[in-house]
């Protein structure tokens, strides 16, 4: 009896981390197929403001805990322009949380796809410091879609928040009190050591994994070199 309990407690030990592992792996794909297709539709995110983006974030499929205005949750990640300046070619990924409080769902469904375009190096730096909320530490606005998005370039506003309800409609969503932090046991399981956000992106102290090449391609084809 004793063995078999030792056994079991074995298999789970060895179990866990590959199934944390494939939900990491998921989330990257995820996050690469919702911003492939943020990109792609006329009603989505502008390619000029992703040009002028000094970072991405991805929160798929992202649902409210409870009954009503619950908490809402996502986990998802952030990839950014490399290099100090936020010049440089697109950064390994970094796995980030997203908390909307008791706002809800956009949209009124139950699992909503976020995007968020960082457009200043201010903002960018402040949210790769870890722990912030929209609205206090960054200024955050729903962001401009298909004709709307003409002339837009605002310098005071740092990030431009878009988001899609399951089956329905891209638009530009008010996230003005959500806060966002990193993921630090998620960074780890992917790149095997302790390693903060803005190392990953910044200071290129990781490479690029299997998993995290999806995103990167989709980044990459969408805007290459930032316009600054």
């Amino acid at each position: 009896m004793k063995k078999e309990l030792l056994l079991a407690l074995v298999c789970i030990g060895v179990t866990l981390p590959a199934v944390a592992q494939n939900k990491i792996d998921d989330r990257l794909g995820n996050s690469a197929e919702v911003l492939r297709q943020f990109l792609a539709k006329p009603d989505g995110i502008p390619k000029h403001l992703l040009n002028k983006s000094a970072c991405v974030l991805v929160f798929p499929s992202v649902k409210k805990v409870g009954v009503g205005l619950g908490v809402t949750y996502g986990r998802g990640v952030i990839a950014c322009r490399s290099g100090a300046d936020f010049s440089g070619p697109w950064s390994a990924p970094a796995m980030y949380k997203l908390d909307v409080g008791s706002l809800g769902v956009q949209l009124g469904s139950s699992s909503t796809d976020y995007v968020l375009v960082v457009e200043t190096n201010v903002g960018a730096s402040k949210i790769l410091s870890g722990k912030m909320k929209l609205g206090a530490d960054a200024t955050a606005v729903a962001g401009p879609t298909g004709a709307k998005a003409v002339g837009a370039n605002d310098p005071n506003v740092d990030v431009l928040t878009y988001s899609r309800a399951k089956g329905g409609l891209f638009a530009g969503a008010s996230l003005a009190s959500a806060s966002m932090d990193t993921d630090d046991d998620a960074n780890k399981a992917v790149y095997g050591k302790d390693v903060t956000a803005s190392q990953i992106v910044r200071d290129g102290t990781v490479t690029i994994t299997p998993s995290g090449k999806a995103l990167d391609g989709v980044l990459t084809k969408a805007s290459p070199k930032r316009d600054m």
